[in-house]
């Protein structure tokens, strides 16, 4: 039995299959080293009936999440892991791995991730190329739902949001200038909850303020990490992944108009990853 993770900071999408057929599909809190030592990513692990239930079943694990870019922060989870599934050979990569495998496989090609962060780079078909973005969620993350999240926040609490927008938030929320503060600046992962108020862009879509925000960090997040990749790759597909992009698709696709070339959208690679490592265990 083998299981594929892909996770984000929010949460962590599960697959278990044995031999080609899928046992079990479901969802556990994220795992981010980032954020997460070994004994936390233990608990999350320990909480799942699944996992308790295969745990000496399973042989093979293929975890993909934000936040495992260092071989030390790797390390963690591969310890964790290893803990848990005790006759398990655990592989731990970065989130943009797993996306580029999904809808590339064994094609070159520039990756793009924008969900709760966003992040890119150019695979060549076996391996992602290293480079400098991915700054995380206080640097960078133009155009994903953190990005949202802030652009949202600071309209609200510098009084520029339009009057109607502003009382469909505060109809939503109940939040003030001190809440707000306090859970960016105060509280456990700030990116999580930044990144949340992506509910209120989906519910809120048409509206032409929002739109416009939405389009505003596509554009960013083009011409800050895809334009310069694809100087370096002339004539290169885009493929993209993650919830913000294939929620506002058509936003994404009215900022790429005339800059770069859009392959496929899609919102989690798990079933594709599931597939590809599928076929070779």
């Amino acid at each position: 039995m083998i299981a594929v993770v892909y996770s984000g900071s929010n949460y962590a999408d599960w697959r278990l299959a044995d031999r080609g057929r899928t046992i079990a599909s479901f969802k556990t809190a994220g795992i981010n080293p980032y954020f997460n030592d070994e004994k936390q990513i233990i608990q999350i692990l320990s909480k799942n009936i699944n996992l308790i239930h295969h745990a000496e079943e399973i042989k093979r694990i293929y975890f993909f999440g934000a936040g495992s870019f260092s071989n030390e922060l790797k390390q963690t989870v591969q310890n964790a892991l290893s803990t848990f599934f005790k006759f398990g050979r655990v592989t731990v990569e970065h989130d943009i791995d797993a996306a580029a495998i999904a809808t590339f496989r064994n094609r070159p090609g520039i990756i793009c991730i924008c969900g709760s962060g966003s992040n890119a780079a150019w695979y060549d078909g076996r391996k992602v190329r290293p480079n400098n973005y991915g700054l995380g969620f206080v640097l960078a993350d133009e155009g994903s739902g953190n990005w949202l999240g802030r652009q949202l926040l600071k309209g609200f609490m510098n009084e520029t949001l339009p009057a109607n927008i502003r009382k469909k938030f505060e109809h939503k929320y109940d939040f003030d200038r001190r809440t707000l503060l306090e859970k960016v600046y105060r509280q456990k992962q700030p990116a999580v909850f930044l990144s949340s108020f992506t509910e209120f862009y989906l519910d809120n879509k048409e509206d032409n303020y929002l739109r416009a925000v939405i389009i505003g960090g596509f554009s960013k997040l083009i011409d800050t990490y895809l334009l310069p990749l694809q100087k370096q790759h002339p004539g290169a597909i885009v493929n993209f992944t993650g919830t913000v992009a294939a929620n506002f698709q058509d936003c994404l696709y009215e900022a790429a108009s005339g800059k770069i070339t859009i392959g496929s959208v899609i919102k989690e690679p798990i079933n594709n990853l599931l597939t590809y490592y599928s076929s070779k265990n």
